[in-house]
């Protein structure tokens, strides 16, 4: 990616300032634009970790920052899978990743991904506590109102604000958020994990994930269906350690080893994808656009590579800013249409009703070879998955 000419050089209002959000402003700026990222909260750090599979760490590499991610973070090379009395129902290779995905995928912190995305841009890029209320066209440019009545403008707008994305409401209209069903839990704990035992524990209606944060460190998230807005009067904590009991290690393991403070409780929420994506000089990037159930591991994953597509469009000189962002929502399609599908249909599998059927279905991924599998995670999550848009 090369900078861009006087002529040619934009300026850029990125409404959010999550992993879609940053990630866009690092390349944007990378290829000289000038980008001001708007962000409400005070705070882009919340959540404990995240996974960054390879085909994220080549849209990475894209935007100048693969090395940094897989220097900060722990290596995955295998995916077990088990039933929550230590049966093993996958049991892969240790190099399956390597040689399915090209590399391991990366698991890091997301505060430390998101101070790696920030240092990536230039200072005073990105703005804290501004709430953006409206956005409106402005002559041949686009424009924002923030919740102080400051109007911004710029060439273009890039919403990269979540689920309940203003932006994604000015190209769509009305766009509800909804429950899912179920809620997650994730933390951190202070304990070794055993290499072969990182990826998920299943039980009937619930699951666990663990992976290695480092050499010390384990990341974990667990999903269960409970009501929306319910809490465990004894702490989350508590009943997670009760609840998983009389699991198999590591489950137990992790859970004794994590600290109160440590634990995140989020019920899940989803949204239909955008039905427009792009009008004009605004477009939407990430959850914005394409709200993704965490089942895949390919929500933060994919806003990078809305970041990577979208900055390489804008860059080729081809095109004007709206026909440019009008070719990465015809690229991009296809792809996040059948993720969001599948991550959502793993949801539903995982949570069924009763549970009894969950547990069926979930033990029934065995009988899908494991060639099968690897062929199909490759075509998702591998290097080679990532592709820029023909010249």
């Amino acid at each position: 990616m090369t900078g861009s000419s006087d002529a040619q050089r934009k300026s850029f209002l990125v409404i959010g300032a999550g992993i879609a959000g940053l990630a866009t402003a690092v390349a944007l700026q990378r290829g000289g634009h000038t980008v001001r990222v708007l962000e409400e909260r005070q705070d882009t750090a919340l959540g404990a970790g995240i996974s960054i599979w390879p085909n994220a760490l080549a849209a990475l590499d894209e935007i100048g920052l693969g090395d940094p991610v897989r220097e900060a973070g722990g290596r995955i090379t295998a995916g077990a899978l088990r039933w929550h009395d230590g049966t093993w129902l996958r049991r892969p290779s240790a190099q399956r990743m390597i040689t399915a995905l090209g590399e391991p995928l990366v698991v890091i912190q997301r505060r430390t991904l998101r101070d790696i995305l920030v240092g990536g841009l230039a200072e005073g890029t990105v703005s804290h506590g501004v709430a953006v209320t409206a956005v409106e066209r402005a002559g041949s440019g686009a424009a924002v109102r923030t919740a102080d009545g400051t109007r911004l403008s710029a060439d273009a707008v890039i919403g990269a604000d979540g689920v309940n994305s203003v932006v994604a409401r000015h190209l769509n209209g009305p766009m509800a958020a909804r429950y899912v069903g179920y809620t997650a839990w994730r933390g951190v704990a202070d304990v070794t994990l055993d290499p072969d035992l990182a990826g998920e524990t299943l039980g009937a209606g619930t699951e666990v994930g663990h992976v290695p944060l480092g050499s010390d460190r384990t990341y974990w998230f667990a999903t269960q269906r409970l009501p929306e807005g319910h809490r465990c009067p004894g702490g989350e904590l508590a009943y997670l350690r009760a609840k998983f009991a009389g699991w198999a290690d590591p489950v137990p393991a992790v859970l004794a080893a994590t600290a109160e403070d440590a634990v995140l409780r989020n019920d899940l929420y989803d949204r239909a994808p955008a039905r427009t994506w792009a009008a004009g000089p605004v477009v939407l990037v990430g959850d914005a656009a394409h709200p993704m159930r965490p089942h895949l591991g390919q929500g933060g994953c994919q806003g990078v590579e809305d970041a990577a597509i979208l900055a390489h469009l804008v860059g080729d000189g081809r095109s004007d800013l709206a026909a440019a962002f009008a070719r990465y929502a015809a690229f991009r399609r296809p792809r996040l249409r059948r993720l969001v599908w599948e991550s959502r249909t793993v949801g539903r599998v995982v949570n069924l009703r009763p549970a009894l059927l969950s547990a069926a279905a979930s033990r029934a991924t065995v009988l899908v070879p494991e060639a099968v599998l690897t062929r199909h995670l490759a075509g998702i999550a591998a290097g080679s998955a990532f592709r820029l848009p023909p010249g």
